[in-house]
């Protein structure tokens, strides 16, 4: 999930910390793009450091990247809504789907 500054000011202001500190703490930067950091999980492998891995919901809801914002009335992660559709359609309760996404800044 790609993070901006304005999102770096949410972040920081949810943990009651500095944005420096937030972007040290929750970001890195990937291929010239500040994203979230990441953790183990036991369905994606890796996934966003503040998904609950029981669950399935994002652990700083109301401190996300605007990005995640997109998705208001969700109960949980949208990769999980992902992850069912796609074991209901292989019929198939191991599958786990290969993704990439990314959010961009919309052309102003």
């Amino acid at each position: 999930m790609q993070v901006n500054k304005r999102d770096l000011t949410r972040l920081a202001k949810h943990f009651g910390i500095s944005e420096e500190a937030a972007a040290q703490q929750h970001t890195k930067m990937y291929q010239k793009e500040r994203i979230l950091r990441r953790k183990k999980d036991p369905i994606f492998g890796l996934a966003c450091k503040f998904l609950d891995p029981e669950s399935r919901r994002c652990t700083i809801y109301n401190g996300r990247p605007r990005g995640l914002s997109h998705f208001p009335d969700k109960a949980h992660c949208a990769y999980y809504d992902l992850l069912q559709f796609e074991r209901n359609l292989q019929d198939d309760p191991t599958v786990v789907p290969v993704v990439q996404i990314t959010f961009r800044e919309p052309k102003k």
